[in-house]
């Protein structure tokens, strides 16, 4: 297991209205306890949460807020798993205490991806989906990154050929 700081700050989703999975309401600067033994996944007790906000995204639908959240006390990390691996599930945890810091705007989201890295922004555009104006933006940002291009047509445009174009281009 990593060793993290004593505070970690990162990203968590909820569904709309602060409310996790189970119906529980969550607000901004209060301070949430869990008890029990603190561990990763569905058998586990905690607050998950991600050090990065495209991998929050995996586990809810579009109805949702993404807060900046503020965790610390015992932790477990996502477990070391070839399925984990394969799906390039890193830097997850739950933790003992979580505080909401703010809610992100929708604004906010789009201005702190257009700003990531290629595959954090290539995970990104595989599960959030963009409005047309913000598939615009995605697309002049990265005008000349092809792989980032066919993922926005492939997933936000849901053009499941563009990768069988792509190749066919290659003369192969």
């Amino acid at each position: 297991m990593q060793k993290l700081p004593e505070i970690v700050y990162g990203y968590k989703c909820f569904n709309k209205g602060l409310t996790n999975r189970y119906g529980e309401k969550y607000e901004i600067g209060m301070v949430y306890h869990c008890d029990g033994e603190i561990k990763f996944g569905n058998e586990g007790h905690g607050f998950h949460m991600a050090l990065n906000l495209e991998d929050t995204l995996k586990y809810f639908d579009q109805n949702i807020d993404i807060a900046y959240v503020k965790c610390y006390g015992k932790y477990d990390e996502i477990p070391d798993t070839k399925e984990n691996e394969e799906n390039d599930n890193y830097d997850m945890f739950a933790f003992e205490y979580m505080v909401i810091e703010k809610v992100l705007t929708r604004e906010e989201i789009i201005a702190h991806m257009l700003d990531a890295w290629e595959s954090s922004v290539i995970k990104f555009i595989m599960y959030f989906k963009l409005t047309p104006d913000e598939k615009k933006l995605f697309r002049e940002k990265f005008k000349t990154n092809t792989r980032i291009q066919n993922y926005l047509t492939y997933y936000q445009d849901s053009d499941t050929e563009v990768f069988n174009r792509q190749h066919k281009g290659r003369g192969r």
